[in-house]
């Protein structure tokens, strides 16, 4: 099983990015709250974390094998307990996933059916099962963390500064360490705090520049 994967961003497409490995280019489904975070990324090196799936039709032998990634391992390790809840395939949870993972965990660890039920294709009565299944399990995801520690990065004073500002307008800190470090990534001689602030909102959106 292919658990990770290192190579350049060569293409984003709405639900997928295209890898570029030394000249072999692999497609990686995407959950739809990373596309921002890698579209900014495009022409650069990235690393996903992986999962394996098989879609098609056995009885007609039509099987193809699918690599779905995400920016996180912690990511990851949410979107299995997600896809374990009856009803919710690999493809539907991808398509579920419109908004960061801390925010829905948040409201599975509240029983916030209505704002489960917002997301693409769950309905009441997915968001009832989700909650069933899910709620009083999410409270690693729903604190920004996971099952792994991670070490804190090293933020200079003005993108310290940045981060604070974000974080007081409202936005989730992990969410905002998570754009500024893509912002890093593509524009890294930023200098002002206005900019960095500009830079993560920038990758939060999708923009590449």
């Amino acid at each position: 099983m292919i658990v990770r994967i290192t190579g350049t961003v060569a293409d984003v497409e709405p639900d997928a990015v295209v890898i570029d490995r030394e000249g072999l280019a692999r497609e990686v489904l995407i959950p739809h709250y990373a596309l921002g975070e890698l579209t900014a990324c495009r022409g650069r090196q990235v690393m996903l974390h992986t999962l394996e799936f098989f879609e098609g039709n056995q009885a007609s032998g039509q099987i193809i094998p699918r690599l779905l990634g995400f920016p996180r391992s912690e990511d990851r390790d949410f979107f299995k307990k997600f896809i374990a809840v009856k009803g919710i395939g690999p493809r539907k949870a991808l398509k579920a996933l419109a908004q960061p993972i801390v925010k829905i965990a948040s409201w599975i660890e509240q029983g916030d059916a209505k704002a489960l039920s917002s997301l693409p294709g769950i309905g009441k009565r997915a968001a009832e099962l989700i909650l069933a299944e899910l709620k009083g399990k999410m409270g690693d995801w729903a604190m920004g963390g996971g099952q792994e520690t991670q070490a804190d990065p090293e933020w200079t004073d003005v993108q310290g500064d940045a981060i604070e500002l974000m974080v007081g307008l409202g936005d989730n800190r992990a969410d905002v360490e998570r754009w500024l470090g893509r912002a890093a990534q593509v524009h890294p001689d930023i200098e002002t705090t206005d900019n960095w602030v500009r830079a993560a909102y920038r990758v939060r959106s999708g923009a590449e520049k």
